[in-house]
């Protein structure tokens, strides 16, 4: 067996494969599950939806891991983030993987690192993969606090987690019967382009006026590259944002990293009932 500590995402003669099936040994022996069902990304302000999530499931069978103790795995570097993930049991047998963190491409880590627990994921037998994020909202009607599908997305990152000659179709790369799942349990469910820049600056005015002409709904600085991964591993993909601010040149106040986070603990109630009816009926 590989040596886990020898495995090196930043080292390109490293199958990135192999370190997330190292990353997937782990988490199968610390929580003691052969296989998971479904994986959830956590992003800005969601943490307090996934604690509702996990309140639904016996507190004793819950298993949390640090990051660290992963391969491939680094600590939250962003504020509203947890620097661990958790396996859950559901009352109907299945087990989710809840990542309680992401890396973003503006931390330089690399895009393997980026999609790393998209492919752990994959890798420890998950089927389906939520991915949540906060994000700036364009529709003046989606007021802070306001979860919304993600039909789509437009990538401006420049940038791809495939390598070679990999050719993945993205036409339904966000699950239409997962978005009808969604719409069923919750019927105001609204849904929208999301649109990745790089950041980890805010856009400006008229970057946000440019991704509304060619079609954008949502800004962030997430989910695209998890999401391409996602399909890649054949996985269903499932994406909501959380409005948690208008996005630059909507709204005349400042943009607030604090916001953020403020936004997603008023709105946690609503979006861990969500999570939890939705991730139950997967």
């Amino acid at each position: 067996m590989t040596d886990a500590a020898s495995l090196d995402l930043s080292d390109h003669s490293t199958d990135p494969r192999e370190v997330a099936a190292a990353a997937a040994a782990v988490i199968a022996e610390r929580s003691g599950a052969e296989q998971h069902d479904i994986a959830l990304v956590l992003g800005s302000g969601w943490k307090p939806a996934a604690d509702i999530l996990a309140g639904l499931a016996d507190a004793d069978a819950i298993t949390e891991i640090d990051n660290t103790d992963v391969p491939g795995f680094a600590a939250a570097a962003v504020e509203g983030h947890s620097g661990t993930m958790r396996s859950i049991p559901l009352s109907n047998g299945k087990r989710v993987l809840v990542y309680g963190t992401r890396t973003h491409f503006y931390e330089d880590r690399g895009i393997r690192a980026v999609v790393h627990a998209i492919r752990t994921a994959a890798a420890a037998g998950c089927r389906t993969i939520v991915l949540t994020n906060g994000c700036g909202g364009l529709r003046p009607e989606w007021a802070p606090g306001t979860p919304v599908l993600i039909k789509d997305h437009i990538n401006l990152t420049a940038a791809s987690p495939l390598e070679g000659a990999t050719f993945v179709d993205l036409t339904d790369v966000y699950t239409p019967a997962l978005r009808d799942l969604a719409r069923e349990i919750d019927p105001s469910l609204e849904e929208g382009v999301y649109v990745q820049f790089r950041g980890p600056h805010y856009e400006t005015p008229a970057e946000v006026q440019m991704a509304k002409v060619i079609g954008g709904d949502l800004v962030g600085m997430s989910t695209t590259l998890e999401a391409i991964a996602a399909r890649e591993a054949g996985m269903d993909v499932l994406g909501i944002s959380l409005v948690t601010n208008p996005a630059a040149g909507i709204s005349p106040t400042p943009l607030d990293h604090q916001e953020v986070i403020e936004a997603g603990q008023a709105a946690a109630q609503r979006c861990g009932e969500l999570l939890a009816r939705i991730v139950e009926r997967l």
